[in-house]
């Protein structure tokens, strides 16, 4: 069988007709699918498809999938079924969603892009037979390169300062104005932009803001103050900024930045935030001491963390059951704008699902729950990024509060935590446009 398989490949290697990996497009943003087709390969034969991408930190994240080929001796990923890999069934984009660290790598790391001017580049390759692991010791039959991009083309990434306020501003191409989203990350510090570029590439202008953890934000009892003037003054800017559409801005926020958005629209009257999108947070309010610090004491927060059996630590527990104290609630029932609300029930990071439900119920008692949009995700986690990034269940953590790095249970299974980031962007995406855009609409932008 094996010397009539070598047989095989020789004659198509001699007729011209090598296998080939066929994708389209090969160049486009992160959030679009790629059609993947290998063709002339033996008839009814085992192969492995292999994707693989050296990040920024020079960490190699790799996925696989075990096919079948048809009686002409192709494989189309987005029909056929995957028997066996980091993913199975019929998974047009498991080659990307379904990614791990290598099993040679440094583990529990996140896959977080830093220079959005660049790709993801993934090379993905096919290999004879099923295959699981020596994938640089196997001889490649073809491959190709898919280029994933943050950016769209036209897309403006610009350094924001202005006066405290920092962060990166993002801007599509065109002399606007534009219907603008103040973007906040979560306790974990510094400036991420991916998400912010993102929504640039859909024809938002995005403030990324740094608001903790960055050396040119102004300390936590500064940023965290009760007035909440660091992030009122950070909306103004945005609103003010000569493309941005003045009073078309929305609060995008995940985790501690949930916290902050909620704080934003419910208890500053000079801001009127259009909307506000809510990702894996809650209603309690974590800055009420001045600082964004999780863990201050590491003996007294042992006293509520839980552990796996591996010791991976369990933060849910931090702030749940919750607090009756009024000063560590947020006041949603001030909120006067709609609210969106995305969680996971498997969210082992805080209790948002636990929270959302408690909004809910504030709301309604207050009459303004027809406000609210609340999407739970089964089996899902607390990391809800842009859809086809791989899911982190565990990573490692720096608390810079005790300096000190420790491991984070986030929660969720890959392939329903896979499905919830693609489902919940196009819903956020629609949300936007409802509630956002209304005159000013947005060009989305496609293929690079």
């Amino acid at each position: 069988m094996v010397e009539w398989l070598k047989q095989g490949i020789a004659m198509n290697n001699c007729l011209g007709v090598a296998p080939i990996i066929k994708a389209e497009p090969t160049r486009g943003l992160v959030d679009e699918p790629v059609k993947l087709e290998i063709a002339h390969l033996v008839p009814n034969h085992q192969v492995t498809l292999h994707s693989q991408l050296l990040s920024e930190d020079d960490d190699r994240w790799m996925a696989y999938g075990h096919y079948i080929s048809d009686s002409e001796g192709i494989v189309r990923v987005s029909q056929d079924e995957s028997l066996g890999g980091t993913y199975t069934g019929q998974e047009s984009m498991g080659l990307i969603w379904s990614m791990k660290l290598a099993p040679d790598n440094r583990q529990e790391m996140r896959l977080r892009k830093k220079n959005m001017t660049a790709p993801l580049t993934v090379t993905v390759s096919v290999y004879d037979g099923w295959i699981s692991s020596n994938f640089d010791k196997d001889v490649v039959l073809a491959s190709a390169v898919l280029e994933r991009f943050y950016m769209a083309p036209g897309t403006t990434r610009l350094e924001f300062k202005e006066g405290r306020v920092v962060g990166t501003l993002f801007l599509p191409p065109g002399p606007g104005p534009f219907p603008a989203i103040l973007d906040m990350w979560g306790g974990g510090g510094g400036l991420f932009e991916y998400r912010a570029a993102l929504f640039a590439s859909k024809g938002y202008a995005v403030l990324a803001l740094a608001y903790t953890g960055h050396k040119d934000v102004p300390q936590s009892k500064e940023v965290f103050d009760p007035k909440l003037s660091y992030f009122e003054e950070a909306f103004v800017a945005l609103n003010n900024h000569p493309k941005v559409a003045k009073g078309k801005v929305a609060l995008v926020g995940l985790s501690l930045g949930v916290t902050i958005a909620l704080l934003m629209a419910a208890e500053l009257t000079n801001i009127q935030p259009k909307c506000v999108i809510c990702i894996s947070g809650t209603h309690l309010n974590m800055i009420w001491n001045g600082n964004a610090d999780v863990i201050e004491d590491e003996n007294e927060a042992l006293s509520k963390v839980k552990f796996t059996e591996d010791g991976v630590m369990i933060w849910k527990y931090l702030s749940f059951p919750f607090t009756k104290v009024s000063k560590l609630i947020v006041p949603v029932d001030k909120i006067r704008c709609p609210l969106m609300i995305i969680c996971g029930e498997d969210d082992q990071n805080c209790p948002a699902a636990e929270s959302a439900d408690e909004i809910k119920k504030m709301m309604k008692a207050a009459g303004n729950d027809h406000l609210l949009t609340t999407i739970l995700y089964p089996q899902t986690g607390h990391l809800i990024e842009p859809p086809y990034s791989p899911h982190f269940r565990i990573t490692k953590f720096k608390l810079h509060s005790i300096n000190k790095t420790v491991r984070i249970l986030w929660g969720g299974t890959t392939k329903p935590h896979a499905d919830a980031q693609e489902d919940s962007w196009k819903k956020i995406l629609v949300y936007l446009e409802k509630h956002l855009v209304h005159e000013h609409p947005v060009v989305i932008q496609s293929n690079l």
